[in-house]
């Protein structure tokens, strides 16, 4: 593989297929535009968007890789509730058993959205399923195309005060879902060939290193292979610390934007917030590996 030191790499995008704004043809012609030397698309529980990307064809100057992002249970250390993200790379998309087990995850999904809905319209907030499937055009409905029709009913401002008031965690709107276990996650991204990273470390709100340390540890024991570094909410302090947990812990190292298209229109592919560079060289690391 020629070694490409200047060029950058986002693994961590969303399409169509799960709650972005453009379809992997889309993205795939962007990161050509944007000149950068690798890409993954990690739709939420859904390879679609890798399939789609496949089917339409990679240029040869840029490298992708096959990725989802699975919702999960934290491990019985995490002192924390809700979900931890679990990103899985390089995956065979015929997998009969991930495949099995996506299809589960997202009637989960779409199951929870008329209970959302339900929830709102108590609050005297009208907003009707087939508004959220038309927002979604397609792809798998949720709460990022509930939350941009509050916007556009003149409820909220922004993605984020939606999920502040109305959709996050605890907040009036909110309807909990399914998740599998942590272990399961991460055995179903192993037996399809790929390598499972923890996405996003500074989002699990954990006080201090710790109980993060307690939980890599827990976790690589089930099988984790990596640990996402470079991303757009992290600090440089943070991705500092981030990084020598990964080499203490002999995890391979990854980042990328969380790129969405217009549902967060800050964060663009490539460099994030503005100043994001995730090296050509963590690319090269996952495909040794």
């Amino acid at each position: 593989m020629e070694y490409k030191p200047e060029l950058s790499i986002d693994l961590h995008i969303h399409s169509t297929a799960s709650d972005g704004t453009l379809s992997p043809t889309d993205i795939i012609a962007m990161a050509v535009r944007l000149h950068l030397g690798a890409i993954a698309i990690t739709d939420h529980d859904s390879i679609a968007g890798s399939r789609e990307a496949l089917l339409s064809g990679i240029p040869p100057e840029l490298g992708f890789l096959t990725g989802v992002e699975m919702s999960a249970e934290p491990p019985p250390s995490y002192p924390g509730s809700g979900s931890i993200h679990i990103l899985g790379y390089a995956l065979r998309l015929d997998d009969p058993e991930l495949n099995r087990t996506l299809e589960r995850l997202q009637a989960a999904r779409k199951n929870r959205n008329p209970e959302i809905l339900q929830r709102l319209n108590q609050l005297g907030i009208p907003i009707r399923l087939q508004e959220v499937e038309q927002e979604a055009a397609g792809g798998q409905a949720g709460r990022p195309h509930i939350a941009t029709l509050l916007i556009k009913k003149g409820v909220v401002k922004t993605i984020n005060e939606a999920f502040d008031r109305y959709l996050g965690n605890g907040k009036p709107a909110y309807v909990d879902k399914f998740r599998i276990e942590c272990r399961q996650a991460i055995e179903l991204i192993t037996a399809a060939g790929g390598i499972p990273v923890l996405a996003h470390p500074s989002l699990l709100e954990l006080d201090d290193d710790e109980p993060l340390d307690d939980m890599l540890q827990e976790m690589i024991a089930m099988g984790l292979k990596g640990l996402e570094v470079v991303f757009p909410e992290h600090s440089p302090e943070q991705t500092r610390h981030y990084a020598g947990l990964a080499r203490r812990h002999m995890l391979l190292m990854t980042g990328g934007t969380d790129f969405h298209g217009d549902i967060h229109p800050d964060v663009r592919m490539g460099v994030g917030k503005g100043g994001l560079h995730v090296p050509y060289s963590l690319y090269e690391k996952l495909i040794e590996r």
